[in-house]
């Protein structure tokens, strides 16, 4: 099977632009190797709603099978989720890389009213993880020791309940550039290793 016929979706975080830092990078790392990939501009991106980002992810991909696949930065990890649960009956994803996501909480955040409010919404809006694993065949969450926004404790729900590999890289903060990198090959390692 030819690389062409993989999809590969990259979904930013909260505040965050399509194809910035290593989004881009990546995105263009894949179609350098023949892949189709795809860096979404998620919608109300400095105040997100779960309904309208899962509406912008499925409008964007369309039907999915097992070669489709996604990648996900922060509350894009959350989104990738959810739009996995909503999936209808026995459609799935060939797989997803997860990089400093959060199901239980974060740290560090502005305590201003929208911003409690997404929170609100994305935390309190219990995930339904039997779901998503019918939907998604496999993946791999990226966690930092020193992120500043996502405790370590996140990393339980991907490993107990989405049967994520877990990949622990030290002092790369959040994995929004702040660390001076702009690209990650951790990133692409496992990306192409979850597509393979």
């Amino acid at each position: 099977m030819s690389n062409m016929s993989k999809r590969i979706f990259i979904i930013h975080g909260w505040g965050g632009v399509a194809n910035e830092g290593w989004l881009g990078w990546l995105k263009e790392e894949l179609l350098l190797r023949g892949f189709e990939a795809f860096s979404l501009q998620m919608p109300d991106t400095e105040a997100p709603r779960v309904g309208s980002w899962v509406k912008a992810i499925s409008e964007s991909v369309g039907k999915t099978d097992k070669n489709t696949f996604f990648v996900g930065h922060s509350l894009g990890c959350q989104a990738i989720a959810r739009y996995l649960q909503a999936l209808p009956g026995a459609e799935v994803s060939g797989g997803a890389v997860f990089v400093s996501g959060f199901f239980r909480k974060l740290t560090n955040m502005s305590q201003d009213r929208i911003s409690k409010g997404v929170i609100s919404e994305w935390l309190d809006n219990k995930t339904q993880f039997n779901k998503i694993n019918k939907h998604l065949l496999k993946s791999t969450a990226i966690f930092s020791d020193n992120d500043p926004y996502v405790p370590f404790d996140n990393v339980a729900d991907f490993k107990d309940l989405l049967k994520s590999k877990i990949i622990v890289e030290h002092n790369q903060g959040h994995f929004s550039g702040s660390s001076g990198l702009p690209k990650y090959d951790v990133i692409l390692r496992a990306v192409l290793e979850i597509i393979k």
